[in-house]
C-alpha cells in the first residue's frame, strides 16, 4: 500500500472520531448554557470535516484504482512478459468479498449520520425552539442547504460495490 494511501486512510478514519468529539462538545455546551443557537456551530464544523473526509476517501479510492488498473498491469507486463503474473492482487481481491456491498451501504449511512443527520437534527431543535429571528433563520437555511449538498456528495462518491475494473 503506498504511503500516501496509508496516511490518508489514518487521517480519514480519525475525522469520524473528531466529528463525534466536536458534536458531543457542542451539544454539551448548548445544553449547559441552555442556548440552542449554539447548535448552529455544528453545521459548518460537520460540513468542513465531512468534506475533508470525503475528499480523502476519494483520493484513497483513486490511489487504489491507479495501483490496480494502471500500475499493476504495467508492472505485470514488464515483470512477466506473457506469463500469468499478477501484481497488487489485493487491490482486486478484496473487492470480490460478498459482504462488500453491505459494508459500503453501512459506511455510507454512518457517513451520512455523522456529517449530515446530526447537524440537521440540531437545526430541527433550533427551529423548534423558535429562537433567533430572521437573520438566524436565514443563516440556518443556508447551512441546511450546505449540509444537504454534502449529503448528496457523500452518496455520489460512494464507490460501486462491484468487482475491480480490468484493463482492456
Amino acid at each position: 500500500m503506498p504511503d500516501e494511501q496509508k496516511t490518508r486512510i489514518g487521517f480519514r478514519d480519525n475525522l469520524l472520531y473528531v466529528t463525534l468529539a466536536v458534536v458531543a462538545a457542542v451539544v454539551a455546551a448548548a445544553a449547559q448554557a441552555k442556548e440552542p443557537a449554539m447548535l448552529l456551530a455544528l453545521r459548518p464544523v460537520c460540513v468542513v470535516l465531512g468534506w475533508t473526509y470525503l475528499v480523502n476517501d476519494e483520493k484513497i479510492s483513486a490511489i487504489g484504482l491507479y495501483v490496480r488498473d494502471e500500475l499493476g498491469p504495467r508492472l505485470a507486463q514488464l515483470a512477466a512478459q506473457g506469463t500469468d503474473f499478477s501484481t497488487f492482487g489485493w487491490e482486486a481481491f478484496h473487492r470480490r468479498d460478498t459482504r462488500r456491498r453491505s459494508r459500503k451501504v453501512i459506511q455510507c449511512v454512518v457517513d451520512l449520520v455523522a456529517f449530515c443527520v446530526v447537524p440537521l437534527a440540531a437545526l430541527v431543535v433550533l427551529w423548534a425552539g423558535g429562537d433567533g429571528g430572521g437573520l438566524m433563520l436565514g443563516l440556518s437555511v443556508v447551512e441546511a442547504l450546505a449540509v444537504c449538498g454534502l449529503g448528496v456528495q457523500v452518496v455520489l462518491y460512494t464507490r460501486p460495490a462491484g468487482p475491480a475494473l480490468t484493463p482492456s
